[in-house]
């Protein structure tokens, strides 16, 4: 009999374990859906930088609060993450042998707190990584150090460094991921180990206590003034954690098609329009304030008012200067001297003349 238990526990274990499929389509949810809301705030951005500018310049810290804000309720409410209730599974207990609980009776305190800094902390520090190494790696094409720095040799070793790191990383992923399709390990992703769980399929249990969830109403009692206030702050973060939730959950399959719209490969025929001809000056400039910033020789550096020195050319106004002057700027004000427009170093072009 015991050995008809552990068979029957074996088989419903296998039956309640998500396929490959389910597992990698859940991670690369909230993926797409970074890039996609990256894009709609960087159209709000340019279209009136003084009211939505912000968003764009703090939009990791701004995009991790709502992310944090909304795996809480996830996990509080669901016991998964969004991507993953979404997909109609749910965390428990590694090792539990247990019936597994409801999914709205939540996780133990430890595995809950662990799940939500690795749902949320590990993707913003990666992001972060990412954009430390693309700056870097501008440092290093335009760099102005001295050939033999320190700070100029410790960035190239990182810059050596971590693409090997990274490798590291991606391969540690595929392999947990290689075992799981094998049967040899409980969980698909590296996270999920670290976090002390495993994800499962719903029930029909789960689903119905989900929806009666949803449906019934607390019943009122009477509190004190600070209990009320907490209850009032718990009600509003919940209401725009559940919008937030109900919102991506609309709108995600809106969010994955302008992710594709907007990727590398439709990007080429956005790169073609550089063939067409050289647009005319900006016309909403004041002409008295252009002939103020602009030298009459055009052998001369607006900037510095000396003759240029390594030409180069702004790409977002077409205006030249010295590459010193041009990246001095640049890098402090992020916009063209003489347009104002937006720009950052990968906009600078250095100029050969037939002479040189």
């Amino acid at each position: 009999m015991a050995e008809v238990g552990a068979h029957l526990t074996a088989s419903s274990a296998a039956d309640d374990r998500p396929s490959i499929f389910e597992a990698v389509a859940q991670d690369s949810l909230m993926a797409a859906v970074k890039p996609a809301l990256q894009h709609l705030v960087k159209v709000l951005a340019e279209s009136n930088p003084g009211r939505y500018g912000f968003l764009w310049h703090w939009f990791d810290e701004v995009y991790v609060l709502l992310d944090l804000l909304l795996q809480q309720h996830c996990l509080a409410k669901c016991s998964a993450s969004f991507s993953e209730n979404f997909y109609s599974l749910k965390r428990i207990p590694m090792g539990d042998c247990r019936q597994p609980l409801l999914a709205t009776a939540g996780l133990p305190k430890r595995q809950h707190w662990k799940s939500l800094l690795l749902l949320v902390l590990v993707p913003y520090l990666k992001g972060k990584l990412e954009k430390l190494v693309s700056s870097l790696k501008e440092e290093d094409e335009y760099s102005i150090h001295p050939p033999s720095s320190s700070w100029k040799r410790f960035y190239r070793a990182f810059l050596a460094a971590y693409p090997f790191v990274n490798m590291t990383w991606e391969g540690w992923f595929l392999i947990q991921q290689l075992c799981y399709i094998l049967g040899k390990a409980q969980h698909h992703s590296p996270m999920l180990r670290l976090a002390g769980v495993r994800l499962i399929r719903l029930t029909a249990e789960d689903i119905q206590a989900l929806e009666k969830r949803s449906a019934g109403a607390t019943s009122s009692q009477a509190l004190s003034i600070k209990t009320q206030v907490q209850s009032a702050v718990r009600k509003a973060l919940g209401g725009i954690a559940f919008s937030l939730s109900s919102g991506l959950s609309i709108s995600v399959f809106f969010l994955q098609f302008l992710d594709w719209w907007y990727s590398s490969e439709n990007q080429e025929a956005i790169q073609s329009l550089t063939a067409l001809p050289t647009p005319p000056p900006p016309v909403h400039l004041e002409h008295r304030a252009t002939e103020t910033l602009l030298p009459r020789l055009k052998s001369v550096c607006p900037l510095c008012h000396q003759v240029r020195v390594n030409a180069t050319v702004l790409a977002t106004s077409g205006f030249v200067f010295c590459y010193r002057c041009a990246y001095s700027y640049v890098k402090a004000h992020q916009r063209c001297p003489i347009t104002g427009y937006a720009t950052e170093l990968q906009h600078l072009v250095k100029l050969y003349s037939p002479e040189s």
